[in-house]
């Protein structure tokens, strides 16, 4: 088995473990693993529902980081700088939960991700418009895809 190919061997565990890890704040890919599976039996639509609700999870773990509510030790922990942390947390509570549409982005993802457990944006609104936003960029990838 080649590189990277296990994700496509294990199938839709392995893309929802794939697109859980992504929205993490482990570096990784999720849309090349999906872009992959795309070519194989699976259906799109089942495809796209795996990937969305495992990056959204995974987001949402990220969420829950936030929650966890110190700054500083979260800031270490992520390996980011304390004053771009607050950053985030200030923009984030100007634009609300509406920012939780933007955590599918790479880099600053994860960071709005994390602020909006900081600034204790309401959950269920933050679940639902991450779910929206990942969903709309997996399903860009797969329309290419096919």
């Amino acid at each position: 088995m080649e590189a990277g190919s296990w994700w496509i061997e294990a199938g839709l565990w392995g893309l929802f473990l794939a697109t859980f890890l992504a929205a993490t704040v482990v570096p990784f890919s999720s849309e090349a693993v999906l872009a992959a599976m795309a070519l194989g039996p699976w259906p799109a639509a089942t495809l796209w529902i795996v990937a969305s609700t495992g990056n959204t999870l995974g987001g949402l773990s990220s969420y829950g980081l936030g929650r966890l509510g110190d700054l500083a030790r979260i800031a270490r922990w992520v390996r980011t700088d304390p004053e771009r942390a607050a950053y985030w947390k200030v923009r984030i509570a100007r634009f609300g939960v509406w920012a939780a549409l933007l955590t599918w982005l790479p880099f600053v993802g994860d960071a709005i991700a994390i602020a909006l457990g900081l600034a204790r944006a309401p959950w269920w609104p933050v679940a639902v418009l991450m779910f929206a936003g990942k969903a709309a960029r997996y399903a860009v990838v797969l329309a290419l895809m096919r």
